[in-house]
């Protein structure tokens, strides 16, 4: 078979890749101005920015990346790929979360989901076999139900479970809505099936769904952009005794009607997020800053930023969430390979080191390996 580029499959199958998950049905014109280098990650422009890693002994687990194998699409994130990104920085464990890979081509659809788990799992068992180094990828598994089945639900979180009992540890379902077609293509919010609310953490039979999750002790991963935060302190407010992992800041967005006014997003983000923060089951997770919806164009620039580039544009978030969360209920996550379009892994993580130079060791080892390992129940390795 031909080898086919990622705007060739657009072109044929009317799809748009959001970070790596192919979207159906979402393709805007405002998507089809993003030329294809602007979608592939580059690793010769990669190198054009390289730092040493800072603090190489420091102990990390990173709580939130992803796996894939999209050879279609020109687009390759495994087991490989990972070790080659993460070896510069003591990256003890990794968490896995859903992004729609290797689900089951066949059976009932609501357990398609169950074969990304089973994919993981695999992954996780290599790693676990010593042979690809230190590092263990996916010892927390993070997948992906359809809570708008209600009660219904509680079947596929059963066979989840099933699928990786050492490891599976609670559901993301993606809530980043946005009011036109490109924002939610960026978002990776779901175009089938195709009557899922626009508001979904408020919709009654999502909840009735959710309300499963504290029978089998799963936490939820609260993906919305920062237009939503809002949502995600109610369904919090509701159901108290579920643990929340607030992802990427909230997604500031940055781009089309919200492009030019970062204050403006700032000064509305800060007061959702402080609401949020009241929550004690909310924990914060401190990345996913270098995405395309953020509005910095890093990887339209002629080189990748520097890690002090990083943290001189991302300083404010970062800080306003660790004042209102409290390092306790903080942790640091590289969002890769979705970052990776904007930034080296290595200088990812150097903006984190360098952002708390002035914490207590107590404090950044919170934000940089024991929030992670609690909020995910992991062993020490």
């Amino acid at each position: 078979m031909s080898k086919i580029t990622r705007r060739d499959f657009f072109q044929r199958t009317g799809m748009a890749a959001a970070g790596g998950i192919a979207i159906p049905g979402l393709l805007s014109a405002s998507l089809r101005a993003e030329t294809e280098p602007n979608w592939i990650t580059k690793p010769e422009w990669l190198n054009l920015t390289r730092e040493s890693a800072i603090e190489p002994e420091l102990p990390i687990i990173d709580p939130h990346h992803h796996l894939w194998d999209g050879s279609q699409l020109a687009d390759r994130y495994m087991l490989e790929e990972l070790i080659e990104d993460t070896r510069d920085h003591n990256i003890r464990q990794t968490v896995f979360v859903e992004c729609s890979a290797m689900y089951r081509a066949d059976g009932l659809e609501e357990f398609r989901v169950v074969g990304e788990t089973e994919f993981v799992q695999g992954v996780a068992a290599m790693s676990a076999s010593g042979a690809y180094g230190e590092m263990r990828a996916a010892t927390g598994i993070v997948g992906a139900a359809n809570l708008c089945l209600g009660e219904r639900v509680a079947a596929v979180l059963e066979a989840q479970i099933a699928a990786s009992p050492q490891r599976f540890r609670g559901i993301r379902q993606r809530a980043a809505w946005g009011d036109s077609s490109y924002i939610r293509a960026l978002g990776g919010w779901p175009s089938t099936p195709a009557n899922l609310p626009k508001r979904i953490l408020l919709d009654s039979d999502f909840r009735k769904g959710y309300a499963q999750l504290r029978t089998y002790g799963l936490s939820f991963e609260g993906w919305v952009f920062h237009t939503h935060i809002d949502d995600l302190t109610d369904l919090a407010k509701a159901f108290p005794d579920t643990t929340i992992i607030f992802n990427h800041l909230g997604g500031p967005i940055g781009v089309e009607s919200y492009s030019g006014r970062r204050n403006e997003v700032f000064a509305a983000w800060k007061l959702s997020v402080a609401e949020l923060a009241k929550c004690p089951n909310v924990v914060a997770k401190l990345g996913g800053l270098q995405m395309i919806v953020n509005g910095y164009d890093w990887h339209k620039r002629d080189k990748p930023p520097t890690s002090d580039q990083l943290l001189e544009t991302n300083r404010d978030w970062y800080n306003y969430t660790i004042d209102q969360f409290g390092p306790d209920r903080c942790m640091f996550e590289s969002n890769f390979p979705v970052d990776k379009l904007s930034c080296s892994y290595t200088v990812l993580w150097n903006q984190f080191k360098k952002l708390t130079k002035n914490f207590s060791k107590d404090e950044r080892a919170d934000m940089f390996h024991d929030t992670a390992m609690r909020v995910y129940r992991l062993t020490r390795v």
